[in-house]
């Protein structure tokens, strides 16, 4: 039978995996492969078979886009599902999201040795000010401080650059069991205490495999050094897992996830391996391209339809980006594509921003934060990264507030009892009319003053209202030093915005997408990478790029680099755009 048999129906392979026995599975999967499909119907099947049994299964991937998705195929899937066999005992999550409810707030105050819940901190609480670890330049906060797992130990670094320089580990520790004393953790020091949970509590081990003895982990190509740890802790103590991935796109090497995790589980005795290799998103030739970067034969599921696709070069001057990116935007219209469905893409945050327009926003401190979040909201229509701005400044203009308060207010679905007061800050980052004013009025003049009266008034409700009490300081927090006498924004700007111009952003905030057209601004060092395969992470950067593309790939080559790249980007299946 063949490997595609067509988006209506489930495939050989599909099947194979869906019907598999309940073991410990690896899946091996190509891009564009419908993995979401495949394990929402697999979780499906598994709820089914344990129909008697009380426990949960859960489907963990690495984003909260990928998690509703989830969500909402099961919804779709499940009404073909008897309720009395368990329908609902499934839960969908990010895999942070999962050990952070199941073991972090409910019991890591113990191994903390706390007598509060744990609560996340992100950067801007003012207390955290007293936590920064030395270096060989200056402090860093430790917010900054990132932990691995090597040979069975834990060990703890920091990014200088692009080089992770190692920290002492029992001065380490001694500064993140301080803060753990008062029951703060941060995004990347979470992990370190579910590790230590459930080595240290074994009955929290035993409870939580008894309610998710079956657990399938999306995106496992993903899965870093300390979240191994934790996930063959809950295998050892007797939970199924199912990875499912694709090691050619591991592309988060400084925290350990290559996608080596994911190859090597399929190796072990009692795991079943399994693959997908039919692309149902890219165009046979751009599907060529892929299998010739990654040594692999996967079929398309696709024909090339009769507008113009493919997989092409382009040689480009630094000067001369913004003409290629228009180019680009022109063929993508011609070629009847959508612009709001395709991206320029590049491998640094810093290119990415000068390209898009969002150059470093002007003020100082909290006062920059806030015009950082205007401009999300009117240039970028960002409104969620906007929200999250406007959050973290008015808890910073709060005096003693309460621990985790960010977190409460950002993560609605985890905390519904603060809707309430996620409602009103909601309303003032969206309103500019009555709350963070337009990006168009004179910053110093117009714009700063309409932020300052609007925020006392919210600042009054949130008291009010909530009980919480802004610091004595607020004039000086709100200085205006910094702001031009100019707009923030143009009209120009604000009419164009980015609804009229193609997206530009990094691979890594693509990866998991599916788009109409790609281009992928590369360095010489960037395009021989690519070309030289998935063996090194800027390889699987570029891989990860060519494979978002469903029609259209433009390669940007630097010109001073094309004599000597073009024979081998000719070989590998590119053809050379005039």
């Amino acid at each position: 039978m063949s490997a595609c048999k067509g988006k209506s129906e489930l495939s050989a392979e599909q099947i194979a995996i869906i019907e598999a026995p309940l073991s410990h599975m690896s899946i091996i999967a190509c891009a564009g492969s419908g993995k979401t499909r495949t394990a929402v119907r697999r979780l499906a099947e598994i709820r089914k078979r344990l129909r008697d049994e009380r426990g949960r299964i859960a489907l963990l991937s690495f984003s909260n886009v990928a998690v509703e998705t989830f969500r909402q195929s099961y919804q779709q899937l499940a009404q073909d599902i008897y309720p009395n066999i368990g329908r609902d005992r499934v839960e969908f999550d990010t895999l942070d999201g999962f050990i952070t409810s199941h073991i972090l707030r409910s019991h890591a105050h113990r191994t903390m040795e706390t007598t509060q819940a744990a609560f996340l901190v992100t950067g801007g609480e003012q207390f955290l000010n007293g936590f920064t670890f030395k270096t060989n330049t200056y402090p860093h906060s430790i917010t900054k401080m990132q932990v691995g797992m090597r040979e069975g130990a834990v060990y703890f670094y920091y990014a200088n650059n692009d080089q992770m320089v190692e920290l002492n580990t029992a001065y380490a520790v001694g500064i993140i069991h301080q803060l753990g004393r008062i029951g703060a953790y941060t995004h990347n020091l979470g992990r370190y205490w579910c590790y230590r949970v459930l080595r240290e509590q074994p009955a929290i081990l035993r409870a939580l495999v008894h309610r998710y003895p079956h657990i399938l982990i999306d995106e496992s190509q993903d899965i870093g050094t300390l979240h191994q740890a934790i996930v063959e802790q809950l295998i050892g103590a007797g939970t199924k897992v199912s990875l499912i991935g694709d090691p050619n796109q591991g592309i988060f090497e400084f925290s350990g996830a290559n996608g080596k995790f994911l190859t090597q589980f399929g190796q072990l005795a009692g795991v079943k391996s399994y693959g997908l290799t039919c692309n149902f998103r890219s165009v046979p030739s751009i599907l060529a391209l892929a299998n010739k970067l990654s040594t692999r034969t996967d079929t398309a599921e696709r024909q090339a339809p009769e507008t113009l696709n493919g997989a092409y070069f382009i040689a480009y001057k630094n000067a001369e980006r913004e003409q290629l990116i228009a180019a680009f935007q022109e063929t993508v219209l011609k070629a009847g594509l959508s612009v709001d469905h395709s991206a320029v893409l590049c491998r640094g945050r810093d290119l990415a921003d000068k390209l898009a327009g969002n150059g470093a926003p002007v003020g100082q401190g909290i006062v920059k934060a806030f015009v950082q979040a205007t401009i999300l909201r009117d240039k970028r229509k960002d409104y969620l990264g906007a929200f999250k701005l406007v959050t973290g400044c008015i808890v910073s203009l709060l005096s003693n507030p309460p621990h985790g308060l960010i977190a409460l207010i950002v993560q609605s679905a985890r905390y519904p009892e603060a809707k309430p007061l996620r409602r009103i800050i909601w309303n003032f980052t969206r309103n500019s009319k009555t709350g963070l004013p337009i990006a168009s009025l004179m910053a110093d003049s117009q714009w700063h003053p309409q932020l300052l009266a609007r925020l006392k008034a919210i600042m009054a409700e949130l008291e009010q209202n909530f009980g919480l009490v802004t610091t004595d300081n607020l004039g000086n927090k709100l200085a205006k030093k910094g702001l031009p006498n100019a707009p923030l924004m143009t009209d120009d700007d604000l009419i164009t915005g980015q609804d009229s111009r193609i997206r530009v952003d990094t691979v890594h905030q693509v990866k998991g997408e599916s788009l109409d057209a790609v281009l992928y601004l590369a360095t010489k060092e960037h395009v021989k990478a690519l070309l030289d395969g998935v063996h090194t992470e800027v390889g699987r950067i570029g891989y990860v790029a060519v494979t978002r593309a469903r029609n259209l790939l433009w390669l940007g080559v630097p010109a001073n680099a094309l004599a000597e790249l073009r024979p081998t980007l000719l070989s590998h299946g590119f053809k050379e755009h005039n």
